[in-house]
């Protein structure tokens, strides 16, 4: 599987670390920055290249999934998140990182770099990657009314208030 990265210096030295360890499982990884610490560096732009990354590869058929992740994993998340096509979900134990995949079929998960030991952030990141969707049709239906809202602004049969400036 090829698994997109995106951090900021929070979570550069955990990068390094993270790609070792995808690359010893078989997978191919893109690391999409930062390269270097700059302290005051900012995480869009990298966390949304990864997300961009993994819907461009899903696309065209290529099995992808995207960790981004930063001191708290939330910004992350954010940024992720304003890519079409994402769902990106913030993991913080096991149970969070196996329904991701099982009941969301998040194809990106953020995480804290500095909210879980090395280990145990790798070993949620492995839960993620590894997890397959359900294909459960309630949440497959919910996965569409997501998508159908996040392309017409509206889901079909449902009321949503519509949005004001």
């Amino acid at each position: 599987m090829r698994v997109h990265l995106g951090t900021d210096h929070a979570g550069l030295d955990f990068s390094e670390h993270l790609k070792t360890h995808l690359e010893a499982q078989g997978h191919e990884v893109v690391d999409h920055g930062p390269t270097s610490y700059e302290p005051l560096d900012d995480y869009p732009s990298f966390c949304i290249d990864a997300a961009v990354g993994v819907v461009n590869d899903q696309r065209a058929g290529v099995q992808a999934l995207g960790v981004v992740f930063g001191g708290s994993g939330n910004g992350e998340q954010i940024a992720a998140n304003k890519v079409r096509g994402v769902r990106a979900a913030l993991i913080w134990n096991d149970s969070t990182a196996l329904l991701a995949r099982q009941h969301n079929d998040a194809n990106v998960c953020a995480i804290g770099a500095r909210q879980h030991t090395l280990d145990e952030a790798v070993r949620l990141i492995d839960l993620f990657l590894a997890e397959p969707f359900s294909n459960e049709e309630r949440h497959a239906r919910r996965i569409a009314q997501l998508a159908e809202y996040e392309t017409t602004g509206a889901i079909a049969g449902h009321s949503v208030d519509a949005l004001t400036a």
